[in-house]
């Protein structure tokens, strides 16, 4: 991840956001759609990516904001 970038994940039955380099989750919810949401809105205001992970660990999706910095010329 690069520096600032939002990583929501599961941890002890809650779903997190943490940005890159903190050690603490910044923000705490019940559900997926909640933290995903959450860190949507931080990941656009940082200008940065916003890496969610599955209930696993593994990586599930990345977006880039703003989508102009997005390195793949795809849409989606």
């Amino acid at each position: 991840m690069a520096k600032g970038d939002i990583d929501t994940y599961q941890q002890d039955g809650q779903w997190k956001n943490r940005p890159e380099g903190n050690e603490r989750a910044t923000s705490r919810h019940d559900t997926k759609a909640e933290a995903e949401a959450a860190g949507r809105d931080m990941a656009a205001e940082r200008g940065t990516e916003h890496v969610i992970k599955k209930q696993d660990g593994t990586i599930g999706e990345k977006n880039t904001y703003p989508r102009s910095r997005d390195p793949r010329e795809i849409p989606g």
